[in-house]
Parts: C-alpha cells; structure tokens; sequence
C-alpha cells in the first residue's frame, strides 16, 4: 500500500486540484508532483509565478495565496507502477473529503488533474457531499504519460484556475 500526502491548503482556499495518488518520483520527494517531466509546476509558474526553480515550500506558499488547495482523492491504494491504470480498484481507500470540505467552506470549485481523479470523485465523493455545491471540472493531466496533448495545449487549458479563485498573488509569500 502506498499512502497520499496531506491536503495543501489554507482556510479561504475557493480552488481545489485533485490528482489520483502521488507516483513515485513524488512520493520519493515528499512533494506533489515531483517528476522532472511533470507539467504541474511549469504551468503553475506560468500562471502563477510558482515555477519549478524555486524551493518546493515557496510553491505551496503561492498556490495557498492564490486560494488554491492541492490533494488527492485517494488516501492510499495498491499500485506497482506510478501509472492510475496500475491502481487495483479493490484496495483504493478515499481521503476524508467530507471534514476537509467543512474546514474549507469556501471551496466551490474541483479541478481534476486527469480522468482517474475525477472518476473515483464523482463515484466515491462527490453522493456523500450533497449539500455542497462544487463546479468540477476535468483538466488534462500533467503526468508526462499524458503525452496527447502539447504542453501550450494544456497550459491553455489550466488557465480556467487564473478566472476562478479570487486570489491575486504572485511569485511571493
């Protein structure tokens, strides 16, 4: 079994991206997606100012003065590979979704960065939060399996989280 990070995020947090579980190289790091190759933090430092080249912690500081919240739906689950088609459905066990949406009353928005994230939200999540109205989105995935689509492709695609948090931050904190 392998296990998922903690939730990033402060309190006024509007934005929350989900990933599916953490795959090897971020694990290894201790950091949300720490694969060289990953789009995450180059499109983050596009939109942002959060850009790779600067410490991990300074990343997080960014993103939370933005109002966006990072997490994974899955709290730990068996995987051989870092690929989400790897993950044996029978072990996936969800993170506690309900308290973290009590503690962030003002997240109205859920990002999924790629398809096995939003499929085991919007099956295992989403039925228990009935009272919480939450646009979701599906965002192609930075993973550098997702080869489908060019990074600008991409890029242009996350631009959705510049228009949806109230957040006017950059590059300091």
């Amino acid at each position: 079994m392998i296990h998922s990070f903690l939730p990033v995020a402060d309190s006024d947090a509007e934005a929350l991206v989900l990933g599916s579980m953490p795959g090897r190289a971020s694990l290894a790091a201790g950091e949300y997606y720490a694969h060289p190759r990953n789009h995450f933090w180059p499109i983050m430092g596009e939109l942002f100012g959060a850009t790779p080249d600067i410490p991990y912690e300074k990343r997080l500081k960014i993103l939370k003065c933005n109002r966006i919240a990072l997490w994974d739906v899955l709290a730990s689950c068996a995987r051989e590979s870092s690929l989400d088609a790897g993950i044996a459905k029978d072990s996936e066990n969800i993170n506690d979704f309900e308290l973290f949406m009590v503690e962030h009353p003002r997240i109205s928005a859920v990002f999924f960065n790629g398809r096995k994230a939003e499929q085991v939200f919007l099956k295992k999540v989403k039925p228990a939060l009935k009272a919480r109205a939450l646009v979701c989105q599906l965002l192609p995935s930075t993973s550098p399996a997702y080869a489908g689509m060019s990074y600008r492709s991409k890029l242009e695609a996350w631009r959705i989280l510049e228009r949806t948090t109230s957040g006017s931050c950059r590059s300091h904190g």
